[in-house]
């Protein structure tokens, strides 16, 4: 199973991505659309799919809210709502839908795998949660397809394209692009190398936005680390970036209120 995503500025193009899908023969079944939005709310998990990777955390911004019912006028015939914490309430069209907010008991949530371990469910990519966050935290849209094969991926990323949609590699990239400028002079003031060490650097960056890496130090994420990065997790410009990116992490958590 691929998951193939376009973002959207508005949930309208997003709308039309997905009659798009449709119209080119893709199964309701495995569309969804996350737009920016509110609803009421019960507590559910969240999968995502680590079929690369050592099983990973259970939840699309940890534990969510979400109610489902008939979503009028919206062709995919299902909604759910979700309070994503550091990004605020999300609507998720479609069937699949179910099964990326983890409603009705279509999937459970996959816990914290050991090292060595595959755990594979039909969700999201774990290390592209954070871009689908950052997307919906900006008020953009995400159509979300399941594909079977090399050749549906395809053939959805170009209906995708036609329609004006943004990767979330290319978001990705335009992430990271708006921050290197910080983070060079950051690590330039250390005394390093950061045209040498930024591809180490933003890896480090990165692993520190995962769920499961989340308000960890490298030593306490080390058994996934060295999973993913056998090669960088314990040098220099790897922790550097990890730290960094804990901080960025932690700037956009929500923070606890103080009653008064």
């Amino acid at each position: 199973m691929q998951t193939v995503a376009g973002v959207f500025e508005n949930p309208e193009t997003a709308r039309q991505a997905a009659g798009e899908l449709l119209r080119a023969g893709f199964s309701r079944e495995r569309l969804t659309v996350l737009f920016p939005g509110e609803g009421e709310r019960q507590i559910h998990s969240v999968p995502v799919s680590d079929t690369e990777q050592p099983g990973m955390g259970s939840a699309l911004g940890g534990v969510l809210g979400v109610a489902f019912g008939a979503a009028s006028g919206f062709e995919l015939g299902v909604y759910g709502t979700a309070l994503i914490p550091g990004v605020g309430p999300v609507i998720a069209v479609g069937i699949a839908g179910a099964a990326i907010l983890g409603a009705g008991g279509l999937l459970a949530g996959i816990e914290l795998g050991r090292a060595g371990e595959r755990k594979t469910t039909e969700g999201i990519p774990a290390d592209e949660v954070f871009f689908y966050e950052d997307a919906l935290r900006q008020g953009r849209s995400v159509v979300i397809l399941l594909a079977d094969t090399d050749a549906e991926a395809r053939r959805a990323d170009d209906a995708l394209e036609r329609v004006g949609a943004e990767s979330i590699d290319a978001a990705r990239e335009a992430w990271w692009i708006g921050l290197r400028d910080v983070e060079e002079e950051h690590y330039r003031a250390l005394g390093h190398n950061f045209a040498e060490d930024q591809e180490v650097y933003r890896a480090g960056f990165e692993a520190a936005l995962r769920l499961e890496c989340r308000g960890r130090t490298v030593e306490e994420a080390a058994d996934c680390l060295k999973w993913w990065h056998p090669e960088t997790w314990d040098s220099e410009p790897f922790r550097r970036g990890f730290a960094r990116g804990r901080l960025y992490m932690e700037a956009r958590e929500p923070k606890p209120t103080v009653p008064v």
